[in-house]
């Protein structure tokens, strides 16, 4: 394994230019290629310090995170609480990008727009049916036995308990368990990021409910909006604030508008955390939640999404800067760093993403991270052709109508 860069308190790298500040058009294939491996590596980069506070990172390892690093407790990674036995770091991807291609999959299956029942017909099966390799687990397991107990609740409600797929998430604890993987919706409506909102709602439906499902529509939706040609970090939260509902966009425009007056996340660390804090039921110490954490709510919000929108206004689509921001914020960093490494790689595509990084986490993780997204853009095309001949047999039944006798 290639020696795996540490933390050094160096300063922060100068900001290059978004690779996008030329006019070239970047494709469907490239942008669906770049979220992919932008939400890997936010995914892998954050892992090992998932759960930890800033300062506790930075004590750990000498300064801010800067790339690729080793398990938090080292070779005492199998024991160690409380996140034994999962080998997080060495570039090593979570249940995070687990689920994500896991979607794609059934996308690759179905072939069109995806609903509750998808969940229930392809997801599930998949998760329990089919073994793969499992980088934290350094073996090839179910993906049922390495998922989080707010994932395995699709498998008992649905699986087990039968329950409707489209009410299967609600008395789930209230995480972003299902937003964390919603990047494929986002691509599959590239540019269209309403119908992202309400395809992302139907599928999380089976696993979310409250604020953790609005995330999940809005995360696909944000996506979705990073496709269009002219899509910038900025366009991108104001397309995700058009569609949030209740405390999921209070909390956006509170951390939002604290990050504009950020250009480097080392300074905005603190204040992000402060602004998302009336809106997070988890509470100052990550892993001891609150009483009341993790309950429906109108008025909350969960904290990743909030949080990766703000820095990906840090950034300024710089996806170093935004990523790293993500990741040494630490709490539930991974899920942070996997949904602002998805929107950064979505609107500046393959050459967005550090190749040293990308190329080292498919190579630890035993991942082809490439395939994927390049099946999920066919999807895509074909969806999108199947879209326009619905709306074309649409338009002419409407004319149809219309055109009567006293229209």
């Amino acid at each position: 394994m290639t020696t795996p860069t540490t933390a050094t308190p160096a300063p922060t790298p100068k900001r290059t230019p978004p690779p996008n500040s030329t006019p070239a058009p970047r494709s469907l294939e490239d942008r669906t290629t770049g979220a992919l491996l932008g939400a890997a590596v936010g995914d892998a980069l954050g892992g090992p310090v998932e759960g930890w506070t800033p300062e506790a990172i930075a004590e750990r390892h000498g300064g801010r995170v800067r790339g690729i690093v080793e398990p938090f407790h080292k070779d005492d990674w199998r024991t160690a609480r409380p996140i034994a036995p999962y080998h997080k770091g060495d570039g090593h991807v979570t249940d995070d990008t687990l689920m994500t291609h896991a979607l794609i999959r059934v996308y690759e299956n179905v072939r069109d727009h995806l609903d509750a029942y998808a969940v229930a017909d392809h997801l599930v099966p998949d998760l329990i049916t089919n073994t793969r390799w499992i980088p934290e687990l350094e073996a090839e397991a179910l993906p049922l036995q390495r998922i989080f107990l707010a994932e395995k609740w699709i498998v008992a409600r649905i699986h087990y308990g039968h329950v409707d797929p489209r009410e299967a998430g609600v008395g789930n604890i209230v995480n972003c368990g299902a937003a964390m993987y919603m990047a494929p919706v986002g691509a599959v409506n590239a540019g269209n990021p309403g119908r992202a909102y309400e395809e992302a709602l139907d599928v999380a439906g089976a696993h979310q409910s409250s604020y953790g499902r609005e995330a999940a529509g809005v995360f696909a939706a944000a996506v979705a909006a990073a496709f269009r040609p002219d899509a910038t970090p900025e366009s991108v939260v104001e397309e995700a604030l058009a569609l949030a509902k209740d405390g999921t966009r209070s909390a956006i425009e509170s951390v939002c508008e604290v990050a504009r007056d950020h250009t480097d996340f080392e300074d905005a660390l603190g204040p992000l955390r402060e602004a998302v804090t009336p809106f997070d039921t988890v509470g100052p110490e990550y892993r001891k939640p609150s009483l009341g954490a993790r309950r429906p709510s109108r008025l909350h919000a969960i904290e990743e999404l909030p949080i990766a929108l703000g820095m990906l206004l840090v950034g300024q689509g710089d996806f170093r800067q935004t990523v790293l921001g993500s990741v040494n914020y630490g709490r539930d960093c991974d899920s942070i760093a996997t949904m602002s490494g998805a929107i950064v790689g979505a609107l500046y595509g393959e050459s967005a993403v550090p190749q040293e990084w990308s190329g080292e986490v498919a190579r630890a993780s035993r991942l082809d991270l490439h395939t994927p997204a390049a099946s999920l853009a066919r999807v895509a095309r074909e969806v999108f052709a199947k879209d326009l001949t619905r709306r074309r047999s649409h338009e002419a039944a409407f004319a149809e109508l219309t055109a009567t006798a006293g229209s």
